[in-house]
């Protein structure tokens, strides 16, 4: 039996000030530094050692699977860190509190933002600071890939193709996978594991800081899921 274990980043400093974040790389909170620390442990207790993993390009990702790894004391284990993975990219929304932006646009309109499959927020233009072909990181990214804003459905359509090109041959040479990434991110591969609907996975919450463990036949199918 395969074993894949999704583990959302710990609180970021821009959950803790209720931000839209997307691809800004801002650091863990001191609660997300503690909920990292925390998943590397129930990790451990539960025996369940990565034999790979895989994370984003963003920090907040990076940091909560390298304090996991720390605390089952697994940091030599190897990382593939790839931009597909990243959070959905909120356009002209990023850095902007969310109750604020209520306030201006109205509830609906935001309720639409965040949580619609297909509707993309206000894109920034190829010109704003904020666009990602402004960072070294993304160099290797072809431009017309980098995007402006992104649906939870732009964000599901380069996360699959990633999971079956990536995750799935990781899958059939090791045990244990781990995955350490984003809400949205994520929903996208619980939407390929589980075949949600585009609405089931539009209202399908993942908590940060805990694991979540996909147990998987030979066939890469899910025979049951679960939190720790």
């Amino acid at each position: 039996m395969k074993k894949l274990i999704l583990l959302r980043h710990g609180q970021s400093q821009w959950n803790l000030e209720n931000r839209f974040t997307g691809w800004t790389d801002v650091e863990l909170s001191d609660t997300g530094l503690e909920e990292a620390r925390r998943a590397g442990l129930k990790m451990k207790q539960a025996s369940l050692y990565p034999d790979i993993c895989f994370t984003s390009y963003l920090r907040r990702a990076i940091h909560t699977q390298q304090i996991a790894l720390a605390a089952m004391e697994r940091d030599w284990v190897p990382v593939v860190k790839d931009w597909r993975l990243n959070e959905r990219f909120y356009g002209a929304l990023q850095g902007l509190n969310k109750a604020e932006t209520a306030k201006e646009y109205g509830d609906e309109q935001v309720h639409i933002w965040r949580r619609s499959y297909d509707v993309q927020p206000p894109a920034i233009t190829p010109s704003d600071p904020r666009f990602p072909g402004f960072d070294p990181r993304y160099n290797q990214v072809p431009r017309q890939s980098l995007p402006l804003t992104e649906s939870l459905r732009d964000t599901i359509e380069r996360v699959e193709p990633f999971y079956n090109n990536m995750i799935l041959r990781a899958l059939h040479q090791y045990d244990t996978v781990l995955i350490t990434a984003h809400g949205n991110s994520l929903r996208g591969l619980v939407m390929n594991l589980l075949g949600l609907s585009p609405q089931q996975i539009a209202t399908y919450e993942i908590p940060t800081g805990v694991p979540i463990v996909f147990e998987l036949d030979h066939e890469m199918q899910v025979i049951r899921h679960y939190q720790l």
